[in-house]
């Protein structure tokens, strides 16, 4: 069986650029013979956001798709492996634990080493990576400006890593290090006020290392992450349905925050 290449790009006309680090779902046969039966079933993806963003590419934004499983290398971690998160509990660039803490190898012997994990770097993570520095590039020479949103999704309670419920709306910007702050205020503006659901700004999850490693808002290119609970769109177990009432409810509060990161780019592309 042929791997699939490691994204698929739609490159649209807007400043605007959707990543989608953690929806992939393959694992190479060959990995997939060394993982659990629940690994195998790769619970912790992020499930359906492509189709959740389904009116992105009406808005003329860029999406940037992942076809490989976090539990082979997870595009979001920094390629040494450091924590994002020092002093909390984070999964690895190659992960060998789930979400819930248990092993995702049938053995301590069928986890990745050294070059095993340098291979999937080359092959996986840094070729996504310069995909998305390169369409950022692209979206800056013909606006001036570029937004890189990095879109997540969780399970809304997950005692590893957050206790309680999580908010649903988790905006990103690196405690305001990878986005201009008046972005930021304003998508914070537009999730406080989402009917029904609740929002923060740099709680527990302040954007990853996408967010921190693409946003340089003095060079014009701002970055934010939204981390999402799954609970807002889609069933949260087995067999992870995608509930289509209950995304409609979100989706005008997603619209309208992609909107108003395309008003600030215009704003920001006409002031350079």
């Amino acid at each position: 069986m042929t791997a699939p290449s490691p994204f698929t790009l739609h490159p649209g006309t807007a400043p605007l650029l959707i990543s989608f680090p953690h929806v992939g779902t393959h694992v190479p046969p060959a990995l997939a013979a060394r993982l659990t039966p629940k690994a195998r079933e790769v619970h912790d993806t992020d499930w359906h956001l492509p189709r959740l963003y389904d009116f992105a590419r009406g808005l003329g934004a860029s999406l940037l798709v992942a076809t490989h499983s976090r539990y082979v290398i997870d595009l979001n971690r920094p390629p040494d492996g450091a924590s994002l998160y020092p002093g909390q509990s984070v999964t690895a660039l190659c992960p060998v634990d789930d979400f819930d803490g248990e092993p995702i190898h049938l053995d301590v012997a069928d986890e990745p080493g050294a070059q095993e994990i340098a291979e999937r770097r080359a092959a996986i993570w840094q070729p996504y990576h310069d995909a998305l520095a390169a369409e950022l590039a692209r979206i800056k020479a013909a606006h001036g400006v570029a937004v890189l949103w990095d879109a997540h999704s969780i399970r809304s309670v997950l005692p590893r890593f957050f206790d309680g419920k999580l908010p649903d709306l988790n905006l990103g910007t690196a405690d305001g290090a990878s986005c201009a702050p008046e972005l930021a205020r304003d998508l914070l503006a537009v999730a406080e006020s989402a009917p029904g659901f609740t929002a923060v700004l740099n709680g527990r999850f302040k954007g990853g290392h996408i967010t921190r490693a693409h946003g340089r808002p003095q060079d014009g290119v701002h970055a934010v992450q939204l981390e999402m609970t799954q609970s807002s769109y889609m069933q949260e177990a087995m067999p992870f349905d995608y509930l289509p009432e209950q995304a409609a409810r979100i989706q005008p509060t997603l619209e309208r925050l992609l909107q108003t990161a395309l008003a600030f780019a215009r704003r920001d592309s006409n002031t350079a």
